[in-house]
This record gives C-alpha cells, sequence and structure tokens, in this order.
C-alpha cells in the first residue's frame, strides 16, 4: 500500500472526502486514480479554496481538507488562512512540495522551510521526515485540528512521497470537551447570584460549541443583560430575545461605559476584548467583577484583567445551570432596536437590511462582509438562532463571498451579504458557486468606495484617504461572466421584487444595491444614553 493509498483511507475514515483546492503540478501524483467517492470542489485563486472550505467547515462542523499549490499557492492563501486561525476554522491544509531528492538544489517551486511558512496562523505545521510518516500525520493533523480550540492545521507533502510504501494508520478517537475546576465554577455562581445587575457576554465560542440552549437559560435564569462580543465571527444568542442588548463595539472607553451599569460580567467564549482602535481609560468600571471562560490557553493567558477559566463553553455554562440559583431580581430594560427608515429613492442600507429581514426565508443563513454596514445589519437583521450567522474576526477581506459559497454546498440557503470592495478580493468564488449550483444570495451593497476605511480616516481628521474611490463597477456583468444569475436595483419601488426573485432562484444569484457611503459605520460608534441596566 502506497502514502496516497493510506492517506485516502484516512481521510475517508474522518469523513474528509470533499476537497477544495486549485491544483498544480507539485499535487499531480496526489490525484492519480482520484477515487470515485471523494469531490473535488475547485476555486480560481487559492485564498478562495481555503474560504470555500471554510464556510463547508463551519456548515457541517467537521474539518474540511484543502489542497494547495506549494509555496506560492500557500501564499496566496495566507490572508484567508489568517482568518481562519482568528475564528477557529478547523481545516487541514494539505500543500504540494517538490521531490526530495530535488530540494537541496532548490527547484522551481519549491517551499523553503515549508513548515515555517504560514506560522503563526496555524495550530500545527509540519513536512514529515519520511514519506511513510505522511499518513500518520495527516491523521494527527486532524485530531489537532477538532481539539479545542479548532482551527487550521498545515502539512507539506514532497511530490514523490506519494508512491513511497506506507503502514496503515491505526482508527483513534478523541474527546476532547473538557470542562472548568469545579472551585472555579462555584466562584462564578456565588458571585452572579450575589450580582444586583449582571450580565453575559457572548462570543463565537458559544456557537461553535452548540451551546445556545444552555447559555439562553442561563441568561434566564439569572435575569442577566446580554451583549455580544466586540468583533464576533458568529452570533451567540437570539437577538429578538428581551435580554438581548446589542453588540459591544471594538473600542475599549466604550466596552467600559456600556458595561458600567453592571457589578458582574461573565464572558463566555470570546477575548477580553477585541479592539479595533486605540482609546484611553479604564479597562471596567471599578465596581465591576469580570470573570472569563474560554477554551483556548492563549486567550486566557493575555485577557487583561478578570478572573480567567479554561473550559469548553457548554460544559462550563451547564455546570454553572446546576450551581447558580434563581434570584429574584428584575430583568433588565429591553433594547429598543431603532426604527428602519421607510423604504424610499436613493435606497439607503439600513432599508434594504429591514426590507431583506422582512423577506429572508427563516432558515437562510446569513454570511456578512460589509465593514462599511456591519451596524445596520446588527440593528435591523437581528439573528435569532443557532448557526445562522457567520462572518470574519479576523478582518482580513475576501473571506465572506467564498465562505457563504462554501456553506452553500452543504444544501442549505445562504444569504452573503457583502459590500463592494470586500466582494472584489474573491469574486471569482462566484465561479465554484455557479458550477456547483450552490443556492447562495449575494446582496451587494455598492457604495462606489472602501468606505469604512475612508471613514475611519475622516474620524481621526483626515478627510481625504487616497486610493479609496472604487467608481462605477458593473457586478451585473462579473456574476454573469462567472455564469451567475444577476440583477441590479436601485429603485425603492423595485426593491421586494428584486429580493423575491434573488431569495428563490434555485442557484447562486447575486443582486446589485447600489445605496450612498455611510456616516459613522464601519468604526467604533459613541455610546449609546441607554447603555447598561438601569
Amino acid at each position: 500500500m502506497t502514502v496516497r493509498s493510506r492517506f485516502l483511507e484516512v481521510c475517508r475514515r474522518t469523513g474528509m472526502t470533499t476537497w477544495f483546492g486549485n491544483p498544480g503540478s507539485t499535487e499531480l501524483r496526489m490525484f492519480r486514480d482520484w477515487p470515485d467517492d471523494f469531490r473535488y470542489v475547485l476555486a480560481l485563486q487559492e485564498s478562495s479554496a481555503v474560504g470555500v472550505a471554510a464556510g463547508y467547515a463551519i456548515a457541517t462542523g467537521r474539518a474540511a481538507l484543502v489542497s494547495l499549490h506549494s509555496a506560492g499557492g500557500v501564499g496566496h492563501s495566507l490572508g484567508a488562512v489568517f482568518d481562519a486561525y482568528r475564528d477557529r476554522v478547523p481545516l487541514v491544509i494539505v500543500a504540494g512540495q517538490q521531490t526530495r531528492s530535488m530540494l537541496p538544489a532548490h527547484p522551481f517551486l519549491s517551499a523553503a522551510e515549508p513548515a515555517t511558512f504560514p506560522r503563526p496562523y496555524v495550530k500545527w505545521s509540519q513536512q514529515p521526515e519520511t514519506p511513510g510518516a505522511v499518513p500518520g500525520a495527516l491523521a494527527e493533523a486532524h485530531r489537532v485540528a477538532l481539539t479545542p480550540p479548532y482551527g487550521p492545521v498545515f502539512l507539506s507533502v514532497p511530490e514523490d512521497d506519494w508512491d513511497a510504501p506506507a503502514d496503515p494508520v491505526p482508527p483513534r478517537t478523541v474527546h476532547a470537551i473538557f470542562g472548568a475546576d469545579p472551585m472555579a465554577l462555584r466562584e462564578i455562581a456565588a458571585a452572579l447570584d450575589g450580582a444586583v445587575s449582571p450580565a453575559i457576554v457572548v462570543g463565537s465560542g458559544v456557537d461553535e460549541d452548540g451551546a445556545w440552549t444552555e447559555v439562553t437559560a442561563l441568561a434566564e435564569r439569572l435575569r442577566a443583560a446580554v451583549w455580544t462580543a466586540p468583533r464576533a465571527s458568529r452570533a451567540a444568542f437570539p437577538e429578538d430575545h428581551p435580554l438581548f442588548q446589542g453588540h459591544l463595539p471594538p473600542l475599549r472607553s466604550a466596552i467600559a461605559e456600556r458595561l458600567r451599569g453592571y457589578d458582574v460580567v461573565l464572558v463566555l467564549g470570546a477575548p477580553v476584548f477585541t479592539y479595533h482602535s486605540f482609546s484611553d481609560g479604564p479597562l471596567l468600571a471599578d465596581h465591576t467583577r469580570l470573570f472569563h471562560v474560554d477554551c483556548d490557553p492563549a486567550v486566557i493567558a493575555w485577557a487583561v484583567t478578570g478572573t480567567s477559566v479554561l473550559s469548553t463553553i457548554r460544559a462550563a455554562t451547564a455546570g454553572l445551570l446546576a450551581l447558580v440559583t434563581d434570584v429574584d431580581r428584575s430583568p433588565p430594560a429591553a433594547w429598543s432596536r431603532p426604527a428602519a427608515p421607510p423604504l424610499g429613492d436613493p435606497l439607503d442600507a439600513a432599508a434594504v437590511m429591514a426590507a431583506l429581514h422582512a423577506a429572508r426565508p427563516a432558515d437562510a443563513v446569513i454570511v456578512e462582509e460589509a465593514p462599511s454596514h456591519k451596524d445596520t445589519l446588527h440593528e435591523h437583521l437581528p439573528i435569532t438562532r443557532p448557526g445562522g450567522y457567520v462572518t470574519t474576526g479576523g478582518g482580513a477581506l475576501g473571506w465572506g463571498l467564498p465562505a457563504a459559497v462554501g456553506h452553500a454546498l452543504t444544501g442549505g440557503r445562504v444569504i452573503c451579504v457583502v459590500g463592494d470592495g470586500s466582494s472584489l478580493y474573491s469574486i471569482q468564488s462566484l465561479w465554484t458557486a455557479a458550477r456547483h449550483g450552490a443556492r447562495v444570495t449575494v446582496i451587494v451593497l455598492d457604495n462606489r468606495a472602501y468606505a469604512a476605511v475612508s471613514e475611519l480616516g475622516r474620524r481621526i481628521g483626515i478627510p481625504k484617504i487616497p486610493g479609496t474611490d472604487l467608481g462605477a463597477l458593473d457586478f451585473v456583468a462579473l456574476a454573469t461572466g462567472f455564469g451567475c444569475a444577476a440583477s441590479r436595483v436601485s429603485r425603492a419601488a423595485d426593491l421586494p421584487a428584486a429580493l423575491a426573485r434573488a431569495l428563490t432562484h434555485d442557484g447562486p444569484y447575486l443582486l446589485e444595491i447600489p445605496v450612498p457611503p455611510p456616516r459613522d459605520q464601519g468604526v467604533p460608534q459613541v455610546v449609546r444614553a441607554t447603555s447598561g441596566t438601569p
């Protein structure tokens, strides 16, 4: 049995029979006798291949295998690998390499120090010392990718390894869920029971660990206000729930002000905290005690305030539910969402989001990468179910569109809300969507600019930023050129019908909507007067 045969055995055993990639010469022997029970999903650029694989992994809850081409292909992919690492997406990245006998001569397309190249944005990285070690390394990589915190791993395989002999890889089972120190949970529970006005800040880890039910039950028992952590890549609490208060901005002073009304704050599955812009002032009010639970030792270690506890989220939350009492305290005042403006000409993003909320199928997943309109989306497009929202907390643009395509390849309906600038980093993902008939509706909010960048410049006193104007682009022509149905809508009277058509199309559909650049969007916002608990 060869390395290739044993490698495919491991893939079958782990469920990695759908591969994503963009093939090159150093992977050719890997594809010899391609098995009938495997599927290869082609992307037209390596960062898109990683993004499509990531969306698929998020949707299935399993690790996805990405095949990349040697050093150049890995280099193209690294922005998406960075996002996958920040967003804790389990990817097994397998890169080609020139033959071992050629490596001393530094041949064309070879990767120097291949295991080092993608670090530090992979959890594990290796080029095995011998060909026969490759299948076992794949099995180890898969286990590491799916050990909390999830994340991408990297395996470099020289081209001539595939035909070498290899021994079988014994099957193994790993139970990776782990719980908190019972004494630590009792400390948190005692603080929550004694709180006058507790709050919970939920992060992506809640959705990653399937802990919506437990977290919702904990909030209801405590009558605690619930906020979403800044730059969370998943929704983690039903946003139509009366305890939900909104999304924390990525700004230190604004977070401290919003949390000032609480005496105990419990952060679940998020860093403490992710900031986008610097501001001075206290991390939290002096009277606020903060407790923090996460599965990542690194996040636990660098948290700058509070008491941190290492645990997977569902295990810790279930433990807290068994300890806290049903205290008779008044719930916080419900957050009043801003009223959506009426549809009118010209269309603006808030009215579009409200119309999309009214039109979207109940089971559709929202994948978002519209930095200029993120706050507007959160205000007018509430997420109410587990797995219903995906974005990137990493911030490297080009993630949203391929992630939406990969998510839709699992069969569900996906709505991708993307900015014009963001979409251009990975517009070729539409080709993959069209080729596979993915049920993805792409809403391009076209403000003809990198508006989030120009607006941030304006807020810090730089009124004109070069390189932020995009001008008029024809997204309908781009989409149809890739084989994707598309249309443009610019009048309010036409928007409901256009959304209905786009959301029911059997296959991918792009809807371009011109909108004016927003003011004060895509950057940290000023504090609402209603922050905190009365």
